[in-house]
Protein backbone atom coordinates (compact mmCIF):
# COMPACT_ATOMS: atom_id res chain seq x y z
CA UNK A 1 0.00 0.00 0.00
CA UNK A 2 1.56 3.31 -1.05
CA UNK A 3 1.64 6.41 1.17
CA UNK A 4 -1.44 8.08 -0.36
CA UNK A 5 -3.56 4.92 -0.12
CA UNK A 6 -2.46 4.34 3.46
CA UNK A 7 -3.31 7.94 4.38
CA UNK A 8 -6.82 7.60 2.92
CA UNK A 9 -7.32 4.19 4.55
CA UNK A 10 -6.09 5.50 7.89
CA UNK A 11 -8.37 8.52 7.68
CA UNK A 12 -11.29 6.15 7.14
CA UNK A 13 -10.44 3.77 10.01
CA UNK A 14 -9.87 6.67 12.41
CA UNK A 15 -13.31 8.03 11.54
CA UNK A 16 -14.93 4.64 12.06
CA UNK A 17 -13.12 4.03 15.36
CA UNK A 18 -13.94 7.52 16.65
CA UNK A 19 -17.64 6.86 16.12
CA UNK A 20 -17.58 3.31 17.53
CA UNK A 21 -19.08 2.44 20.92
CA UNK A 22 -16.61 2.10 23.79
CA UNK A 23 -17.58 -1.52 24.39
CA UNK A 24 -16.75 -2.57 20.84
CA UNK A 25 -13.35 -0.90 21.08
CA UNK A 26 -12.57 -2.47 24.46
CA UNK A 27 -13.60 -5.92 23.16
CA UNK A 28 -11.37 -5.51 20.10
CA UNK A 29 -8.42 -4.50 22.27
CA UNK A 30 -9.02 -7.44 24.63
CA UNK A 31 -8.79 -9.85 21.67
CA UNK A 32 -5.28 -8.53 20.88
CA UNK A 33 -3.53 -10.59 23.56
CA UNK A 34 -0.20 -10.47 21.72
CA UNK A 35 -0.26 -6.69 21.19
CA UNK A 36 3.07 -4.94 21.71
CA UNK A 37 3.50 -2.87 24.84
CA UNK A 38 2.52 0.76 24.42
CA UNK A 39 3.18 3.86 26.44
CA UNK A 40 1.46 7.21 26.47
CA UNK A 41 2.96 9.89 24.31
CA UNK A 42 0.06 12.09 25.40
CA UNK A 43 -2.21 10.78 28.17
CA UNK A 44 -5.95 11.14 27.50
CA UNK A 45 -7.06 14.73 28.00
CA UNK A 46 -10.30 16.57 27.42
CA UNK A 47 -10.64 20.00 25.87
CA UNK A 48 -12.66 22.10 23.47
CA UNK A 49 -12.43 22.56 19.72
CA UNK A 50 -14.16 25.15 17.59
CA UNK A 51 -16.67 23.65 15.19
CA UNK A 52 -16.91 25.50 11.90
CA UNK A 53 -19.71 25.38 9.37
CA UNK A 54 -20.57 26.74 5.96
CA UNK A 55 -23.80 28.35 4.99
CA UNK A 56 -25.48 25.97 2.56
CA UNK A 57 -22.42 23.73 2.62
CA UNK A 58 -20.57 25.89 0.08
CA UNK A 59 -20.71 29.44 1.44
CA UNK A 60 -18.47 31.38 3.77
CA UNK A 61 -17.22 29.66 6.89
CA UNK A 62 -18.56 30.61 10.29
CA UNK A 63 -17.82 29.50 13.85
CA UNK A 64 -20.78 27.43 14.94
CA UNK A 65 -19.64 26.78 18.51
CA UNK A 66 -17.37 24.72 20.70
CA UNK A 67 -17.42 20.96 21.14
CA UNK A 68 -15.87 18.80 23.88
CA UNK A 69 -13.23 16.40 22.52
CA UNK A 70 -10.90 13.92 24.22
CA UNK A 71 -7.55 13.05 22.66
CA UNK A 72 -4.79 10.56 23.34
CA UNK A 73 -1.53 9.45 21.70
CA UNK A 74 0.36 6.20 22.32
CA UNK A 75 3.64 4.87 21.01
CA UNK A 76 4.61 1.27 20.31
CA UNK A 77 8.19 1.09 19.09
CA UNK A 78 8.32 3.48 16.13
CA UNK A 79 4.53 3.55 15.63
CA UNK A 80 2.43 6.40 17.03
CA UNK A 81 -1.32 5.93 17.39
CA UNK A 82 -3.72 8.84 17.82
CA UNK A 83 -7.25 8.91 19.13
CA UNK A 84 -9.73 11.79 19.08
CA UNK A 85 -13.34 11.24 20.19
CA UNK A 86 -16.28 13.51 20.79
CA UNK A 87 -17.13 13.93 24.45
CA UNK A 88 -15.24 13.17 27.66
CA UNK A 89 -14.60 9.42 27.42
CA UNK A 90 -10.86 9.11 28.12
CA UNK A 91 -10.86 5.31 27.91
CA UNK A 92 -12.49 5.42 24.48
CA UNK A 93 -9.88 7.89 23.20
CA UNK A 94 -7.15 5.61 24.53
CA UNK A 95 -8.67 2.56 22.79
CA UNK A 96 -8.86 4.45 19.48
CA UNK A 97 -5.19 5.44 19.82
CA UNK A 98 -4.11 1.89 20.68
CA UNK A 99 -6.09 0.37 17.80
CA UNK A 100 -4.77 3.05 15.43
CA UNK A 101 -1.23 2.01 16.35
CA UNK A 102 -2.04 -1.66 15.70
CA UNK A 103 -3.72 -0.85 12.38
CA UNK A 104 -0.53 0.86 11.21
CA UNK A 105 1.43 -2.38 11.67
CA UNK A 106 1.62 -4.31 8.40
CA UNK A 107 1.21 -7.73 10.03
CA UNK A 108 -2.09 -6.77 11.67
CA UNK A 109 -3.68 -4.23 9.33
CA UNK A 110 -5.57 -6.50 6.91
CA UNK A 111 -7.01 -8.69 9.67
CA UNK A 112 -8.10 -5.73 11.81
CA UNK A 113 -9.62 -3.96 8.83
CA UNK A 114 -11.58 -7.11 7.97
CA UNK A 115 -12.57 -8.16 11.50
CA UNK A 116 -13.00 -4.78 13.23
CA UNK A 117 -13.21 -1.74 10.98
CA UNK A 118 -15.44 -3.13 8.22
CA UNK A 119 -18.11 -4.55 10.60
CA UNK A 120 -18.14 -1.29 12.58
CA UNK A 121 -18.43 0.75 9.36
CA UNK A 122 -21.32 -1.45 8.17
CA UNK A 123 -23.14 -1.05 11.50
CA UNK A 124 -22.65 2.72 11.38
CA UNK A 125 -23.95 2.86 7.78
CA UNK A 126 -27.01 0.83 8.81
CA UNK A 127 -27.68 3.20 11.70
CA UNK A 128 -27.43 6.22 9.37
CA UNK A 129 -29.79 4.56 6.88
CA UNK A 130 -32.32 3.82 9.63
CA UNK A 131 -32.18 7.43 10.80
CA UNK A 132 -32.59 8.66 7.22
CA UNK A 133 -35.64 6.39 6.69
CA UNK A 134 -37.24 7.66 9.90
CA UNK A 135 -36.61 11.26 8.89
CA UNK A 136 -37.95 10.64 5.37
CA UNK A 137 -41.17 9.23 6.84
CA UNK A 138 -41.88 12.61 8.44
CA UNK A 139 -41.15 14.64 5.30
CA UNK A 140 -43.86 17.02 4.21
CA UNK A 141 -43.96 18.17 0.59
CA UNK A 142 -45.13 21.71 0.10
CA UNK A 143 -46.18 22.91 -3.31
CA UNK A 144 -47.49 26.11 -4.76
CA UNK A 145 -50.58 26.27 -6.89
CA UNK A 146 -50.38 28.76 -9.69
CA UNK A 147 -53.57 30.73 -10.01
CA UNK A 148 -54.91 31.53 -13.41
CA UNK A 149 -55.14 35.22 -12.75
CA UNK A 150 -53.10 37.29 -15.14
Amino acid sequence: MNGTDLTQTRRRWLGVLAAAPAGALADAWAREADAPSMRFLRAPETGLVMVRGRMGGTGRRFNMGEMTVTRCAVVAGETVGHGYVAGRDKRRAEMVARLDALLQMDGRRERLLRELVEPLAAAQADARATTARKAAATKVDFFTLVRGEG
